[in-house]
C-alpha cells in the first residue's frame, strides 16, 4: 500500500487544530459523520456511506460440505477488497496490512461473537450445510473503513434471504424465490465497531477519524459492541499505552453511538421491507422508468424548434458580409522578415535588379513585319533600356 506522505506544514496544522479541539470538517471531537444506508435490488446488497467513505457489501450462499469438527454448523466466510478505484494507495493483487487487519476484525466482530445461529444453516448433518459469503467492497476511502465495513456487513446479513430447502429421502431440493419465500438468517444481536484515534500519546481523543487524521494519529482503539452494552471484541493498534480510565471512557461513548446506529439500521430495514411489500421498486430499478441514474445527472435545456428557417435568414441578413481581403497571419516584428506570395519584403533591403549573366551587353532582336525591335541591356548604371524602331529594306512577308 503506497500512501502519499503528508508535508510537515500539513501535519503540524492538523495537530495544532486537534489541540484546539477543532476538526477539518467542522465536527466536534465526539461527533460521527453522516451515515446513509441503502439497499440494492437483490437481497443482501447494501451500500453504506460514512461521510465520503463508501462501502458496498454483497451476501451470497451455497451448499458445501461442513467441517469435520463441526458437522452440523454452517460456514461463514468474509472477503474484503480494496480497489484502486477507492484510493490510489491501494494495489491490485497484494494483501496489505490494512486488508488483513480488516478481515480479522470482521471475523472477530461477527463470527466469533456468535451474533447469528450457525446451526440453522445445516441441511443434512455431516453432508450439506449453507456457506454464507460476505464480500465487502470499498468504493471510496476517506478514513474509518472498519466502522463502515461492520455496519455494511451486519446490515447486509440482516437483509439477506437464503433459499428454502426441501428434503425427500436422500434428495435435497433447493426452491427458488418464485416457488417459496426465501428465509432470513437467525441473528441474535448486531455488533458494530466504533473507532477512537489518539494523538500525542493519548492526550487527545477523536471519534470516527477521517483519512488525514488517521495519518497523524499515534494509536487506534476499535471496540465492537451491541446495543445491550456487551463488548464483542476490542483491539488496540499503534503501540501506545492506554489507561483503564481511557478504555472505560471510550466504551461509554461507544455504547451511545452503537445504540444510535442500531436504530438507524432497523429503520432502514423496515422501510425497505415496506417498499418491497407494497410492490414498489427498490434499489437502482427505481430509477429506470424515470430514465435517470442517481450517480450521473443530466441537465436538459429547452430549445424552441419553431420558425427555424426564418430566424436563420434574419441572422444571416444582420450579419456583416465577409471580408474579401485576408490579412496575413505573419506579423513582422523588428529584426524579422517575411517572404511569401502576395507579401511585401520586410527585410529592409532593396531588391537587386542586377544580373551577372554576361560581362558585355546583350542584344535582343525581334522581327515584326518590316520593323525590328532592338533591346539593349547593359551592365553599366548610366545607360538605360533603348527601344529602336528601324525600317528594314526587306519586304514584308505576304
Amino acid at each position: 500500500m503506497k500512501e502519499t506522505p503528508l508535508s510537515n506544514c500539513e501535519r503540524q496544522f492538523l495537530l495544532k487544530a486537534i489541540e484546539e479541539k477543532k476538526r477539518l470538517d467542522g465536527r466536534q471531537i465526539y461527533d460521527y459523520r453522516t451515515i446513509k444506508i441503502s439497499f440494492g435490488t437483490d437481497y443482501g446488497c447494501c451500500f453504506v456511506d460514512l461521510g465520503k467513505t463508501r462501502v458496498m457489501t454483497q451476501v451470497s450462499c451455497e451448499l458445501v460440505v461442513p467441517k469435520d469438527n463441526r458437522p452440523s454448523d454452517g460456514i461463514m466466510f468474509f472477503n474484503v477488497e480494496l480497489s484502486p478505484m477507492a484510493s490510489p494507495g491501494f494495489e491490485v493483487g497484494r494483501q496489505s496490512e490494512l486488508l488483513v487487519k480488516l478481515n480479522r476484525q470482521l471475523e472477530r466482530c461477527l463470527r466469533n461473537s456468535k451474533c447469528f445461529d450457525t446451526e440453522s444453516l445445516c441441511v443434512v448433518s455431516g453432508e450439506k450445510v449453507w456457506q454464507i459469503r460476505v464480500d465487502v467492497h470499498v468504493l471510496n476511502h476517506d478514513g474509518n473503513l472498519m466502522d463502515a465495513a461492520s455496519v455494511a456487513a451486519i446490515t447486509a446479513l440482516s437483509h439477506f434471504r437464503r433459499p428454502d430447502v426441501g428434503i425427500h429421502g436422500e434428495e435435497v431440493t433447493v426452491y427458488g424465490s418464485e416457488e417459496r419465500d426465501p428465509i432470513p438468517l437467525s441473528i441474535y444481536h448486531m455488533p458494530i465497531c466504533v473507532s477512537f484515534s489518539f494523538f500525542q500519546q493519548g492526550t487527545y481523543l477523536l471519534v470516527d477519524p477521517c483519512e488525514r487524521e488517521e495519518r497523524v494519529m499515534d494509536g487506534l482503539l476499535m471496540i465492537a459492541m451491541n446495543k445491550h452494552r456487551e463488548i464483542c471484541s476490542i483491539q488496540s493498534s499503534g503501540g501506545i499505552m492506554l489507561l483503564k480510565e481511557q478504555v472505560l471512557r471510550c466504551s461509554k461513548i461507544a455504547s451511545v453511538k452503537v445504540t444510535e446506529i442500531t436504530e438507524l439500521i432497523h429503520k432502514a430495514l423496515e422501510n425497505d421491507k415496506k417498499a418491497r411489500k407494497e410492490g414498489g421498486r427498490c434499489g437502482f430499478a427505481e430509477f429506470m422508468p424515470r430514465e435517470r441514474i442517481p450517480v450521473l445527472k443530466k441537465q436538459e435545456t429547452p430549445v424552441e424548434t419553431k420558425d427555424i428557417k426564418e430566424k436563420a435568414k434574419e441572422i444571416i441578413h444582420r450579419a456583416e458580409p465577409p471580408s474579401q481581403l485576408v490579412s496575413s497571419p505573419v506579423l513582422p516584428a523588428p529584426g524579422t522578415g517575411q517572404v511569401g506570395e502576395g507579401l511585401q519584403n520586410s527585410w529592409g533591403l532593396e531588391e537587386d535588379e542586377e544580373e551577372d549573366e554576361d560581362e558585355g551587353d546583350v542584344v535582343m532582336l525581334e522581327k515584326r513585319g518590316r520593323r525590328v525591335d532592338v533591346v539593349v541591356i547593359s551592365d553599366s548604371e548610366e545607360e538605360e533600356v533603348v527601344m529602336l524602331n528601324q525600317e528594314t529594306s526587306e519586304p514584308a512577308p505576304k
